[in-house]
């Protein structure tokens, strides 16, 4: 295989001016929308025979673009488009295909099922309403099901509902018995049978992650009494960890398996649905993810199915390098992390995931509490925005919503912080010209590989030294896109490749833009097609500086677009 450095000049030749098509609201959705929203919404919502634009346009173009990203570079331009991603977690609040579709809209770019609520009939519901916007209205939403772990954790809460405050001075019954009828006020239950013997009278009893604090005060048979110290929001399922004399009680804990078999069952479902991304809660080496992958691969020979590691246990923490080397990707998952470890720590801990995913060339998913307050409030604390801000700082690829989407009242205003922080931290980092000086070691395992990482290294640097307009490149295992992504560049990331789960799965990473388009080996074939069909939607003109790498023919080309 030939493997060259072609740098192309094209002048820019006068071109017609791209065709507009007259977009009209069809409806606008039940969730209260912030003016800026509408104006997105009404520029991609339907035009006629129930399609968007863009979805109108797929079968004459031949390209797959995601609406909301369309509709923001032809608003901002090129260089004002997000580069961090956002993952929410859909739950009663946003479940609806109205809400989903405001969600998508608002910057969604995965949807994640949180596998300790709901039953597979209605995740299957959630799962064919996300596919069947993405196929009627645009957009390139990925599903990410995330496994409940067999970690201690509480049962459903009695009533209607989905969530209780626990107050000062309280008394609450942790128990382990199975109720037929609806629970005693003030009651729990936990889904550990040996929970009642191993719990001591003065543990201090924490429940998701620290949210609320008890003290165990008195043990009756199968029931624990427990005084809450420290009152909050008591979530439904929520984890569970108990301390003694300052330390954590985790020998139960590391004698559990990380995959339960419940956890079995969710996985093919999973794997039966078609989700892009799995992710597995508590692992503790890497062990696990191989056995997972390995079972994926039976399961689904043709599977793009990712595999993601949560990192929230000590456990964890100790195998970290050999986890994520194995893993697709990893997600920071604060909120149990933290009942694990010293709160002070955490933020040192985040940096290191992030970095080490970074070096490593994997996804990585900033989670847990980033805008708690917004599950109650329509505005988020400044100290929370400060945290976004400082996750979108250290570059991690996405940013997740967890209660504040799945159960929140102000769903669509916490998407909406999360995607203007991001818009300014990383439009800030622009300006002051803030180029990456991390050193990214060598990762490829072949001389081939090794190619394709210098070819990408070196593109990324001269798209900023040169100020290019965007970096295309055309791949079909995702593996080029993901190296480009990795150098953080300034410019976007414009990756085509030819399958939709593909198109779907690139889209959790970092300044990547993922459209799909069925493309040769022929380069100078793609990128002629390529630039006819952007230029066709306005979304690229005559004169743009292009940089352009692919998998199929390892060589980088810089070019203006004709």
């Amino acid at each position: 295989m030939a493997q060259s450095l072609h740098l192309i000049s094209r002048s820019p030749s006068p071109s017609l001016p791209s065709p507009k098509p007259s977009f009209t609201t069809s409806r606008k959705p039940s969730l209260s929308l912030r003016p800026p929203l509408r104006r997105r919404i009404s520029a991609i919502l339907v035009s006629h025979n129930g399609k968007t634009p863009s979805a109108a346009l797929e079968t004459a173009a031949g390209i797959d673009v995601d609406s909301a990203t369309e509709a923001e570079m032809k608003e901002n331009g090129f260089r004002s488009t997000r580069r961090t991603k956002l993952v929410c977690t859909i739950g009663p609040a946003t479940c609806g295909e109205e809400q989903l579709e405001v969600l998508a809209v608002g910057g969604m770019n995965v949807a994640r099922l949180n596998m300790c609520h709901g039953t597979h009939e209605w995740h299957r519901s959630v799962i064919r309403s996300v596919r069947r916007l993405n196929e009627e209205k645009g957009f390139a939403v990925a599903v990410m099901m995330d496994t409940e772990g067999s970690e201690i954790h509480m049962g459903d809460l009695g009533g209607a509902a989905p969530s209780a405050r626990a107050e000062d001075g309280e008394i609450w019954t942790f128990s382990v018995r199975a109720f037929n009828s609806p629970l005693p006020e003030r009651t729990i239950t936990v889904n550990y049978d040996g929970f009642a013997e191993d719990v001591k009278v003065g543990d201090e009893l924490l429940v998701d992650g620290g949210m609320v604090r008890f003290e165990v005060i008195e043990k009756i048979g199968p029931d624990v009494k427990c005084l809450c110290t420290d009152p909050g929001l008591i979530l439904p399922r929520a984890n569970l960890t108990f301390w003694r004399d300052g330390s954590l009680v985790r020998e139960r804990n590391a004698m559990l398996p990380t995959i339960s078999s419940k956890d079995w069952l969710d996985i093919d479902f999973g794997i039966a649905e078609g989700v892009e991304f799995i992710a597995i809660s508590f692992v503790k080496s890497a062990e696990v993810i191989n056995h997972l992958k390995s079972y994926i691969a039976a399961r689904a020979r043709d599977s793009d199915i990712a595999v993601v590691a949560k990192i929230e246990s000590i456990d964890s923490l100790k195998n970290l390098e050999e986890i994520i080397r194995a893993s697709d990707g990893a997600m920071v998952a604060r909120g149990d992390l933290g009942a694990q470890i010293p709160l002070e720590q955490v933020p040192a801990t985040q940096q290191k995931i992030v970095q080490l995913c970074r070096q490593l060339n994997k996804p990585v998913i900033v989670a847990s509490q980033l805008l708690e307050s917004m599950i109650e409030y329509p505005t988020p604390t400044r100290a929370e925005v400060a945290d976004v801000s400082e996750a979108v700082r250290q570059r991690a690829d996405a940013l997740m919503l967890s209660g504040e989407s799945a159960m929140g009242q102000f769903p669509d205003k916490a998407l909406t912080v999360l995607r203007s922080v991001s818009l300014r931290i990383e439009r800030w980092w622009r300006e002051e010209k803030r180029h990456e000086t991390m050193v990214l070691p060598d990762i490829a395992s072949s001389f081939s590989d090794s190619i394709s990482e210098e070819i990408c290294n070196s593109a990324a640097k001269m798209a900023n030294n040169l100020e290019v307009d965007a970096l295309f490149v055309f791949t079909k295992t995702g593996h080029m896109a993901s190296l480009l992504s990795r150098c953080r560049p300034d410019c976007p990331i414009f990756a085509f490749t030819n399958t939709t789960s593909m198109r779907r799965r690139l889209n959790l990473q970092w300044g990547l833009i993922p459209f799909r388009l069925t493309f040769s080996d022929d380069m100078e074939s793609n990128l002629n097609r390529t630039f006819s069909l952007l230029k066709a939607r306005g979304m690229i003109k005559s004169g743009d500086l292009i940089i352009a790498v692919s998998d199929m023919l390892q060589s980088i080309q810089v070019m203006n677009v004709p």
